[in-house]
């Protein structure tokens, strides 16, 4: 789509929102809805995604855009789905299922991801197991809740990062994790990707494999940024 405004501005609107305004009209989702952000910050910096496109409007170089889009049309009117999707990740958590070796990538999970699950323990008290190999394991009705209900408290623009996190992780834990500040966006891509960067190490990297680990990357540190945007402008 070739670009069609000029001017990209964030402004208030009723209530305790904001919208970004094209030549002073508001920005619609591909629903059609109004997009209303919780935040100024926020809507700054949707704003700049959309100043700084060129000539064409590029979709994929505007993250920030599409997670508020998917708040909006899809988190919102179905959030009910969407923190079931998020818990589900509970069940069969990456940092669960461990390798039986060798021996240094043994250890190396264990110091990266075991401090993890102990957080999760500890601040939701959600307890997982953990095994070596890739058998399904289950875990406890007690940890799933728990993790349910971690994952309910979060309001429609920061459910929508924390489903990016660990839908791009394959871990609720390191979802949970990075949007508590426990860890940052480039500690929870490491962790996820933990046994492709330690083969990588190990055999040297395949160019494709580390394009989709990059794609990745990009999504898990736009859902962070995201996340820390829904904060109150104070």
């Amino acid at each position: 789509m070739k670009r069609f405004y000029k001017e990209v501005t964030a402004e208030p609107g009723e209530g305790d929102v904001f919208f970004v305004a094209l030549d002073g009209k508001s920005v619609r989702t591909p629903g059609r809805q109004p997009l209303r952000v919780p935040t100024r910050q926020m809507g700054e910096a949707i704003a700049v995604e959309w100043r700084e496109q060129g000539d064409e409007i590029e979709p994929v170089l505007m993250p920030l855009t599409r997670l508020a889009n998917s708040t909006v049309d899809r988190t919102a009117p179905n959030r009910a789905q969407v923190i079931e999707q998020v818990a589900a990740f509970g069940g069969a958590d990456l940092l669960c299922y461990r390798a039986e070796g060798p021996a240094d990538l043994v250890d190396r999970q264990s110091t990266e991801w075991q401090p993890v699950l102990d957080w999760l323990g500890t601040t939701h008290g959600a307890t997982l197991n953990v095994t070596s190999g890739i058998s399904p394991m289950a875990q406890s009705n007690d940890a799933l809740l728990a993790i349910f209900t971690a994952v309910a408290a979060f309001d429609d623009f920061r459910l929508t990062g924390l489903h990016a996190v660990t839908a791009a992780a394959g871990s609720v834990a390191l979802g949970l994790a990075l949007a508590a500040g426990r860890i940052d966006a480039e500690q929870a891509w490491r962790a996820a990707h933990l046994d492709d960067l330690y083969q990588a190490d190990r055999w040297g990297a395949d160019a494709d494999a580390e394009s989709r680990r990059e794609a990745l990357r990009d999504e898990i540190t736009a859902a962070a940024k995201f996340i820390v945007l829904t904060q109150s402008d104070g």
